[in-house]
């Protein structure tokens, strides 16, 4: 009879760290941070329904909005939000904060 095939184990590993480490050994942190920073902006913003497009470039968030109203309002918080949104990101567990292409954001430009 054979016998059975016994799995040490190594150390104790959470799941977060799993995912963290599974999102870095594919490569998919850039895209994934991405996402994550186009999220903030509609969870921060409260503009994403007047957002045609997003676009993010070395630390620039680029916004095309529909509503030039919006923008304007927008314009003169772009400094908070900013804020707001860094914060919203270092509080989501997926997004990774060390990647060297895509981290948080530095400037918002409207359009």
């Amino acid at each position: 009879m054979a016998e059975p095939i016994r799995i040490h184990r190594k150390e104790a590993v959470s799941m977060d760290q799993l995912v963290q480490q599974y999102i870095k050994s594919m490569k998919l942190a850039a895209g994934l941070n991405t996402q994550r920073i186009f999220a903030a902006w509609d969870a921060c913003s409260g503009a994403g329904p007047f957002t045609l497009r997003r676009y993010f470039r070395l630390g620039k968030l680029y916004i095309t909005l529909s509503s030039s109203v919006i923008r304007n309002q927008l314009y003169f918080q772009k400094a908070e939000l900013i804020e707001k949104m860094n914060d919203y990101l270092s509080k989501d567990e997926l997004f990774t904060a060390d990647n060297r292409t895509v981290s948080f954001i530095q400037e918002l430009i409207l359009k």
